[in-house]
């Protein structure tokens, strides 16, 4: 998948554009195919279901990437793309749509119902690719979403047809003589730039377009020769070879063989080291970096210092695409030359050791990236997980295949706590560590961590019972082995559930008692941090203001000294938190603002939304009852995505009543509602920029604990911090020593 990268908002006062869409910019020109274009655009006209069908490499996907975005200005709420050629369990089909549309999946309900009612409002096209292997669930979803959301259009692309209700089937002819000739000679073009082809060539190609059938696949792959061949050598090597390789069944489809005799050919015309990286190369998902493919794909017979150069010639055959990311230089194989490279792959002998060396390249990955997610590399870690998500759920899905290595997924379901939870994909990781604790092993540390890590999950998605039924038996057979690390983390969500379900007595008294067991064992990482954030946020909602503040400004100070941001910003809100009910309004939005910049660059919308709602508080204060009133609809937008607004919690919801109280007494009720009506209308990344806007009008209070000259008391400041429940007690810094989770299980 392509997931769209939002990025962080925008410092002046320019309200940003509606991410309309995550459709990927040409890299190439787009040949012919007009008379193609304008038939389907009219079917989008008249159908709310078009599939594209056709034999592989015949272009179904680039003429629909072409109307959808010749169509784009059609649909207000933008043209998204959800490829799915490299999702193979049909549960994560939702997930993937999901992810396509940019949503969140902080929340308890199901992604369907998510799917189902963001479309639901919305006026969209919905572009689904490389779905044959999944028609069937993929038919049932899609019937589903289209009844529910009338300003939803489709536009798929496939081998075959949905076989849904009031589809319509654009079936997909290989080029005309004249386009596939242009296509030809324009990929001739780049790969011999300043090389025009002669006429003789240009007859020669002509003849060639016409016995690989005008196939776009096959013509790019024989133009991709030219580097090495003469027009007249890629035919005459192709014609001896069309009986060799044929390949399926006598009785199909001429194109459908001409296609396979196309790749094989170009199979044939490789140097055996070529072909050895080719079929090793199918064992990837989505994209790769050259580290994994060395690591991966090297042997006896393929040294990892010659990598490079083989993996250099199949870039030139356009075997092997590139594509340059934030990540830097990363790879991918088209669907059909991976299928062709898993056959040979497969006919060696040698696919399940090369999945295995796959799933433990990724193992580490996790690993490393889980230690990388405590310093200052933290966003990179996020990037590359995101990146990598495909090759990841393809290691779990391996080590899932064999009872004596199941214990692996469930390290790695583990490990990737801080994506679940850091960069809204918790629905995700719920399917996946639900899944890994259904098989049976031993309690062992990688099932107790996915057992905590379980819990944490569903304590965020307003899920207690799941929670506690996953903490208590983490924190219960981490007692009978003696896996300190385990309670310790059992006992910390536990502390995380009771505050969220407005018990801050026992919450302060359960985080006491785990940080308390942190340092017993030496542990400091993000959770440890987050345990204190907690803390604080407990001892504030007993009324303990400085006490919270004093408890949130050492974690600040950790933070910052090991790079650190997304804890930060939850210290962050709390220390807002506590400036607010202080009357220092000028310094609650100066930690706000941080704080939801951080949150909105992690794509973690409970930070976001929890900074929202508290910044509608601070801008009612300074007199902007009518700002006020649009952050909080901008914050009832995305609390669906998120779970149970403020979970529930009366401790969490008393801003959020007084700031309506407050703007509705200044505005009237039906202004009010007006202008939480406009805020509802934002995305999630204008309402940033919008209440990051506020802060620079405004502007905002010292970040230290200096006066303020913005700090009469508001408010909001009556009483605070006069009940306070007494000394906190220790807030000593964790000893700093190991970090959760360095190195990875023993890998068989």
């Amino acid at each position: 998948m392509r997931r769209p990268q939002l990025p962080s908002p925008t410092p002046d006062d320019t309200e940003p554009a509606s991410v309309r869409g995550n459709l990927p910019a040409e890299l190439n020109t787009f040949v012919g195919r007009d008379a193609e274009l304008a038939a389907l655009l009219a079917l989008l006209d008249g159908s709310r279901l078009v599939t594209v069908a056709g034999v592989a490499g015949v272009g179904k996907s680039r003429l629909a990437a072409r109307a959808a975005a010749l169509m784009e200005k059609r649909y207000c709420d933008g043209v998204w793309i959800a490829e799915l050629s490299d999702v193979h369990d049909p549960g994560l089909l939702v997930h993937t749509l999901v992810d396509a549309l940019g949503l969140t999946d902080h929340t308890r309900r199901p992604p369907r119902a998510v799917l189902a009612e963001y479309c639901a409002a919305r006026r969209l096209l919905l572009v689904i690719d490389g779905f044959e292997h999944l028609a069937g669930p993929c038919a049932e979803l899609l019937r589903d979403l289209l009844r529910r959301a009338p300003g939803l259009r489709v536009l798929a692309a496939g081998r075959r047809p949905l076989r849904v209700d009031g589809e319509v089937t654009f079936s997909l002819p290989p080029m005309t003589d004249d386009d596939a000739l242009e296509l030809f000679v324009r990929r001739a073009a780049s790969v011999r730039p300043g090389i025009p082809l002669s006429d003789g060539d240009r007859e020669t190609a002509r003849e060639l377009c016409r016995r690989l059938d005008g196939i776009p696949l096959a013509l790019e792959l024989a133009a991709g020769r030219l580097r090495a061949l003469t027009p007249g050598q890629v035919l005459h090597r192709l014609d001896d070879r069309f009986k060799l390789l044929t390949g399926g069944s006598p009785s199909a489809l001429s194109r459908h063989r001409t296609l396979r005799t196309a790749i094989g050919w170009s199979h044939e015309l490789c140097a055996p080291g070529q072909r050895l990286l080719w079929a090793r190369l199918s064992v990837f998902a989505g994209q790769f970096d050259l580290e994994a493919v060395e690591y991966i794909c090297s042997g006896p017979d393929l040294p990892a210092d010659s990598v490079l150069d083989v993996l250099d010639e199949l870039l030139a055959q356009s075997l092997v695409l590139r594509e340059d990311s934030a990540l830097g230089c990363r790879y991918r194989l088209l669907d059909t030359v991976r299928e062709y490279g898993a056959e040979w792959l497969r006919a060696t002998g040698d696919a399940d050791r090369l999945r295995r060396r796959h799933r433990d390249w990724y193992l580490g990955l996790a690993t490393w990236c889980e230690l990388d997610w405590f310093s200052p590399r933290q966003a990179e870690a996020a990037a590359r997980i995101d990146s990598d998500l495909p090759n990841l759920r393809r290691a779990m899905e391996c080590s899932m295949e064999s009872p004596e290595e199941v214990h692996l997924a469930q390290y790695l379901a583990g490990t990737l706590w801080f994506f679940w939870a850091g960069c809204g994909r918790l629905a995700e990781g719920r399917h996946w560590l639900d899944q890994v604790l259904e098989e049976d092993s031993p309690y062992d540390h990688s099932r107790l961590k996915a057992l905590w890590v379980l819990g944490y999950v569903a304590v965020l998605q307003g899920d207690p019972v799941g929670a506690v039924s996953a903490l208590q038996e983490c924190r219960e057979e981490g007692e009978r082995s003696g896996d300190a690390a385990a309670v310790a983390y059992a006992v910390h969500r536990t502390g995380c559930l009771s505050m969220v379900t407005d018990d801050p007595i026992r919450a302060e008294e359960l985080l006491r008692e785990a940080l308390g067991r942190y340092r017993e064992i030496g542990e400091l990482n993000s959770n440890v941090l987050m345990a204190q954030v907690e803390l604080g946020m407990a001892v504030a909602f007993r009324g303990g203001l400085e006490a919270a503040a004093a408890i949130c400004e050492e974690v600040r100070e950790i933070c910052e000294d090991r790079g650190e941001r997304w804890t930060l910003a939850y210290a962050l809100y709390v220390l807002g938190y506590a400036a607010l009910r202080s009357g220092r309004n000028g310094r609650a939005r100066r930690m706000l603002g941080e704080a939801l910049t951080i949150a909105h660059t992690f794509h973690d919308l409970l930070g976001t939304v929890l900074s929202l709602e508290l910044l509608a508080l601070v801008t009612v204060t300074e007199g902007d009852a009518a700002g006020a009133a649009a952050l909080q609809g901008a914050a009832d937008r995305i609390w669906p995505s998120v779970g149970l607004p403020l979970f529930g919690s009366a401790h969490y919801g008393v801003p959020r009543t007084e700031c309506e109280s407050r703007s509705r007494a200044e505005l009237g009720d039906a202004r009010y509602e007006r202008e939480r009506g406009s805020g509802r209308r934002l995305d999630t990344r204008a309402a940033v920029a919008r209440a990051l806007r506020g802060a620079a009008e405004h502007g905002a209070g010292p970040a230290d604990g200096g006066p303020d000259p913005e700090g009469t008391p508001g408010p909001g400041a009556s009483g605070a911090g006069a009940a306070g429940p007494g000394p906190v007690g220790d807030t000593r810094r964790p000893a700093a020593s190991r970090t959760s989770g360095r190195g990875g299980p023993e890998l068989g």
